[in-house]
């Protein structure tokens, strides 16, 4: 029987745990994709306690808290920070085969040098334990980053946005790590939502462009565009429930921009020709600045409404949307591509289902001389698991290139998740290795695998988005 969670954890071969432990351990962290504050990062704040750290806004944490049937107040209610950890350990030593389970741990020890088990038994110990560390001068945000080897990290933010706080971080050299924005402009595409039009105000304020119709929307979004730049964004990202192809002429869009401007209900298909408009245009200004589009589908977002009305958004309440017409997703990229407007990008599906059509698909875009121009994202959300990951990686493997696939991010709010870059990291490892062990790959090319390995973990990253940073 193998120790729990010891220096070859997840690591079933020879060749995996060289893989693992000569390639990848130590390569730096790229996080491209994440949610965490740049204000706290410019502020270097300190947590008080490890609940700050771990439940103060990581809805994974609650959902699995939910399943156990702890009450709301342990998550986002009013009990005590220490009445919620403890809750929280409860629930987490019967989690069993659950990856967060797997986190907190890879967690505990790397940040607070904790080595044992959390569970009922050790939640007090624990909680004393990593809020004493916590307390260290030195134990702040910037610390934990610095921890945790990361080079660069792309914020998400909105169009509005001043990115003040990125500015902040630039100017002080005290902080080596480059913090820069990505550009996330959903409000402006969601055209059905309830406050669309007060949304359409404040960026016309904020762009100084009165919008007052599709085109001169636009014009608002290529001047924030242009404004985001030149704070180094490179990096977009969008939300949506698929990726949809609904085309419609200029005439009929700015009608259906106008109907929506004059209060207006829309109809289901006038929603999905704007967007389709509005993300037609992206795609194009995306590529004339040589950035790089994300395209995160296949969610359902909000399904609970009594608590989205009580807690409002990424609280828990959200689930994989069977739901998805892919030939629309040819479509769309075909109509980027024949007028020469397709940017690199990279699609994410929250249905595991979808991996090989992705896979099929993109591949009918890829060309020289971009090394995976087109390219399947790390398996997201409710698939960053120990079986998601395998699967996201085989079906990469078997339909296109593997060798450069741009790797993992957090997707996270927290400061602590870089852990699974190293649990990621460790399943690529044991799955090349898997290969060798069966006879499906030279054992005689390992170090060949092991260059696929830093590319994948680091420097595929790097060339992908281009980014000033030099490869290991």
């Amino acid at each position: 029987m193998k120790k729990f969670m010891d220096k070859d954890f997840l690591l079933q071969t020879d060749a995996a745990k060289a893989l693992y432990h000569d390639y990848s351990e130590n390569m730096p962290i790229l996080d491209y994709h994440c949610h965490i504050s740049p204000r706290e990062i410019a502020e270097d704040r300190h947590f008080e306690t490890i609940t700050q750290v771990w439940l103060g806004g990581d809805h994974y944490k609650w959902r699995l808290m939910r399943a156990f049937g702890v009450d709301e107040k342990f998550m986002t209610g009013d009990a005590s920070d220490e009445e919620k950890f403890i809750k929280f350990a409860q629930c987490l030593e019967k989690a069993v085969g659950n990856p967060l389970y797997h986190w907190a741990h890879l967690e505990l020890r790397k940040y607070f040098g904790y080595d044992g088990v959390l569970n009922s038994r050790t939640a007090k110990e624990v909680y004393d334990l990593c809020n004493k560390v916590l307390q260290a001068p030195d134990m702040s945000v910037r610390k934990l980053i610095k921890m945790s080897n990361v080079t660069l990290i792309c914020t998400t933010d909105d169009p509005i946005d001043t990115l003040e706080w990125h500015d902040k971080i630039k100017a002080d050299s005290s902080f080596d790590v480059q913090v820069l924005p990505a550009w996330r402009p959903d409000k402006a595409k969601n055209i059905t939502k309830p406050d669309f039009v007060s949304y359409i105000n404040t960026l016309s304020e904020v762009s100084g462009v009165k919008i007052d119709s599709f085109a001169s929307l636009k014009e608002a979004l290529r001047v924030r565009l242009d404004y985001f730049g030149s704070k180094g964004c490179s990096v977009t990202d969008h939300a949506l429930e698929y990726v949809m192809y609904h085309p419609a002429s200029d005439e009929e869009v700015e009608k259906i921009f106008a109907k929506r401007l004059a209060g207006e209900a829309l109809t289901y298909e006038e929603d999905l020709k704007f967007q389709t408009a509005f993300m037609l245009f992206e795609g194009e200004e995306i590529a004339k600045r040589g950035w790089v589009m994300q395209l995160h589908f296949g969610c359902k977002r909000d399904v609970n409404t009594p608590m989205y009305d009580r807690l409002g958004p990424d609280t828990g309440f959200d689930t994989i949307d069977a739901y998805y017409p892919m030939g629309e997703l040819a479509d769309f990229l075909n109509a980027l591509h024949r007028n020469g407007n397709l940017p690199k990008t990279i699609l994410y599906s929250l249905n595991p289902n979808d991996n090989k059509i992705i896979n099929t698909t993109l591949n009918a875009f890829n060309e020289a001389p971009f090394v995976a121009k087109i390219q399947q994202g790390s398996a997201w959300w409710f698939n960053d698991t120990k079986l998601g990951m395998e699967q996201q990686l085989e079906s990469v493997a078997e339909s296109g290139n593997l060798s450069g696939f741009v790797g993992m991010l957090t997707d996270s709010r927290s400061f602590t998740s870089y852990t699974r870059h190293d649990y990621f990291r460790r399943i690529l490892c044991n799955y090349l290795g898997r290969l060798v062990e069966d006879g499906e790959y030279p054992e005689e090319d390992l170090a060949v695998l092991g260059q696929i390995v830093k590319d994948i973990s680091y420097n595929n990253a790097v060339r992908y988005f281009n980014f000033k940073l030099e490869e290991r």
